[in-house]
């Protein structure tokens, strides 16, 4: 199936899918049929008396999302933007409309795009750790003292690290909904990496996020196109952005300024001008590729998951001669592979040579690449979650830019390693992918790249790995 449908990777181990997954000739054909056979028109040029073809997709298409996730669209909208930093950026006009200003908490682990919306916040606060999230969250400073001012909070954080794929409870946005109808808390939940391959069940909209942020190439490979999942309780905080676009609108003045937003649909509020109604028609293909070539992401969540273990105990099994550990893996304590409850499909790492030496996270890339093994490597959009994981302060992290340095550059002197690689699965992995990194690392920076040191080929994972391939 993989030779039929991703043609691309003749030749080629893929194993960046955290970044993008790769896009079917399934859905590349489909799509290009019904590009060829649908007459899309403006939305905004329908007839009065009933909807167009486009406006029909973009609803039906809304409609098929929403239920991947189990979303009832009683509870539930779908607004599309970009990509998740853009649905993130919607978020953030929406809280900035607040004349008091709002509070800002985030997760250590936030991807960039999360850590920026601090700038722009009356207060912020970065919760150092899980325990340090439970213990404001039991506090209940979210709702007391902090909110001096009626000022409203808004709390974020990733499902899913897109540093290292460990995940983070799902139980905060319940444990952070106020009781009390006047205390204004809200929960911004980034879900671009985790749902790249794993299912998530907003049927509960009680319990569910206000806003959720999603990039859906990261699950389909195409169309380039983001989406921001807002629970209907909480939309009325989009009544406070300030900014109105094309389409927007049902009346406006200009020498006057007064305007009034479309009422009804959410979408219809803040979607500012045209829809990439080409990308919508994309999606609609994409989703239904997706399940025929799948079954859902329930199934793609238990492949991705076995293939990350297999990876994990290949990885941490290689020795040099001395016995240290090729492979220094980035796994949070708390997590483990091969359960989909605590950890993703994302393995990262750094390499030590034989030599005791740190080998540069971006010389490892380029080899792989030169290999035909497509790796991410270097800095990975998480400076809380990397800065933790290499043990590296703010204040160090200032005095290497003051000395030069950039975000993912690699130490000079290799004495510590200031960026990662990082491998990640997806639908389409599959075990030769997993086989061709540990091999590539074997041969290139183990001392006897034709010999595996740990005992390795006496275990009843290799024999497995050997009769499958």
């Amino acid at each position: 199936m993989r030779k039929i449908q991703y043609p691309m990777l003749n030749g080629m181990s893929y194993l960046d899918h955290a970044g993008t997954t790769l896009p079917s000739k399934v859905l590349s054909d489909t799509f290009s049929e019904q590009l060829q056979t649908t007459l899309l028109a403006n939305p905004h040029s329908a007839l009065a008396s009933s909807p167009s073809v486009t406006q029909e997709i973009v609803a039906s298409t809304r409609l098929s999302l929403l239920q991947i996730f189990n979303a009832s669209p009683e509870h539930f909208e779908v607004i599309f933007v970009a990509n998740a930093t853009a649905a993130i950026k919607l978020v953030l006009e929406a809280f900035r409309g607040y004349e008091q200003g709002f509070d800002y908490y985030y997760h250590r682990d936030c991807h960039t795009s999360l850590v920026g919306v601090r700038e722009l916040a009356y207060q912020s606060r970065c919760l150092a750790s899980d325990e340090d999230t439970e213990q404001w969250l039991d506090s209940g400073h979210h709702l007391t003292e902090e909110m001096e001012g009626n000022r409203p909070t808004l709390f974020a954080y990733p499902a899913q690290s897109n540093m290292n794929g460990r995940r983070l409870p799902l139980s905060w946005p319940q444990r952070l909904r106020p009781s009390l109808e006047h205390k204004e808390a809200y929960v911004l939940l980034d879900v671009a990496a985790f749902v790249s391959t794993s299912p998530l069940d907003l049927s509960d909209h009680k319990t569910a996020p206000d806003f959720l942020s999603l990039s859906l190439y990261k699950i389909f490979g195409f169309p380039d196109l983001g989406a921001l999942i807002v629970r209907k309780s909480a939309a009325h905080v989009f009544d406070k952005r300030r900014y109105f676009g094309g389409g927007t609108t049902d009346m406006i003045t200009v020498e006057q300024p007064w305007f009034a937003r479309k009422k009804g649909c959410l979408s219809d509020a803040i979607e500012d001008g045209t829809s990439a109604t080409h990308s919508i028609l994309a999606l609609k293909c994409a989703i239904t590729a997706h399940k025929e070539l799948y079954g859902g992401l329930s199934q793609v969540s238990k492949h991705t998951t076995w293939l990350a273990e297999q990876l994990y105990d290949r990885l941490s099994a290689l020795r040099h001669t001395d016995g240290r550990p090729v492979c220094y893996i980035y796994k949070d304590p708390k997590s483990q592979y091969g359960d989909a409850k605590t950890q993703g499909a994302t393995l990262t790492f750094n390499i030590m040579s034989h030599k005791g030496v740190w080998v540069e996270s971006l010389e490892v890339g380029n080899r792989a690449m030169a290999a035909k093994i497509h790796l991410r490597s270097g800095a990975m959009c998480n400076p809380g979650g990397m800065a933790h994981a290499l043990g590296m302060t703010g204040e160090e992290i200032r005095k290497l830019y003051a000395a030069g340095r950039l975000c993912g550059q690699d130490n000079n002197d290799r004495s510590t390693p200031s960026g990662m690689v990082r491998a990640s699965f997806g639908a389409c992995s599959t075990l030769s992918d997993v086989l061709a990194l540990a091999r590539f690392i074997e041969k290139s920076f183990m001392a006897d790249g034709n010999e595996l040191r740990s005992g390795y080929r006496d275990c009843a994972h290799y024999q497995m790995f050997k009769k499958r391939n």
